[in-house]
Formats: C-alpha cells, structure tokens, sequence
C-alpha cells in the first residue's frame, strides 16, 4: 500500500490570476444583498473563485474590497474574481433581468422551494442571491426573483451562515452548469 502525501501549493497545478481572467466562466453571478461581515464577503469570494464564478455584485452595506477583512478570508480572490458594487439591490436584480439571468433567491418563504427538487438548465444563466445575516433578502426587491431556493435542514436551527450557505448552493449550481 502506498502512503499518503498532503500535496504543496506547488504541486496542485493552480492557475495564475491572467489565466483565471481568459478561463470561460460558469455561468453565475453571486449577488450580496446587505451581507455585513468582510469575513462572509471574502468567503464567497474565495469560494465564487473556486468554481470559476462568472462576477460577485455587492449591493446595500455590504462592504467591498480592497479592505483587509476581507482579504483575510478572500485570500486574493477579490483579484481574479470579477466584481462590482451596487448601491441598490432592485438595480442590481433589473440589470441582471435585461441580461437574460435567471433570479434566484437564497431564502425561506412562503414560496421557495427545496433545492433538491430544483433543476438547473444548462441553457440558462443565474443569478444566486443571498441577504443579509440577520434580516435574509430585502423586502422591497421580492418582486424582482424568478424563484427561491431553500437548503434542506434537519436540525434545530432554521439557517446556515451566509458564506456556508453558498459555498452549497453555488457548488450545487456549478455542478449543474
């Protein structure tokens, strides 16, 4: 039997920051809606590089780079993965409508649905949008999703850290597309 090796950075074969930018991306956009924490904002940036994310849009208060907070959790990542800021998150949904994404909302209504049960078309492109800590998707901006999504639960607590949250469903996503 072989023994096992932990492999260093060198040999994982990563590519550089230029190649990153000239790879084809899966078609996704991660959208914060008022996600407070740097250390959440730098997760999804470090995950949103991990799957090739196609662009993060930060809208409300969510704070944006370059800040060390951020850097810790990002890694770098704010560097390959493309981003931008919005102050409004209805503008922010309305300029990805008149790109043709499909809006879909990370959160527990009266109407979402499993994730589990959802199908993804590859033929589509998406837009993935996760609220705030506390108080989930903003209100005023409900109207403008074509769907929500839920993650499957089963314990005593009714939600999942933002930045966990979607590292799931983008790998769920990524997967798919």
């Amino acid at each position: 039997m072989s023994s096992t090796k932990k492999l260093k950075l060198e040999e994982l074969g990563r590519i550089d920051i230029e190649t990153f930018k000239q790879t084809q991306k899966t078609p996704l956009v991660v959208v914060l809606d008022n996600v407070r924490s740097m250390h959440n904002v730098g997760a999804i940036f470090r995950t949103a590089d991990a799957f090739l994310i196609e662009k993060v849009v930060l809208c409300g208060i969510t704070p944006t780079p370059p800040h060390r907070e951020i850097h810790k959790a990002a890694l770098g990542a704010t560097d390959s993965v493309d981003w931008v800021y919005e102050k409004e998150i209805a503008t922010a949904l309305q300029n990805l409508k008149i790109g043709q994404f499909q809006i879909i909302g990370i959160e527990q209504t009266s109407n979402s649905k499993v994730m589990t049960d959802y199908s993804i078309n590859k033929e589509e492109k998406y837009a993935l949008v996760l609220g705030n800590e506390v108080d989930g998707l903003s209100e005023e901006a409900l109207s403008y999703y074509d769907t929500f999504l839920e993650i499957p639960q089963l314990g005593t607590k009714h939600s999942l850290n933002v930045s966990v949250c979607g590292g799931i469903v983008m790998w769920e996503f990524f997967k798919s597309l």
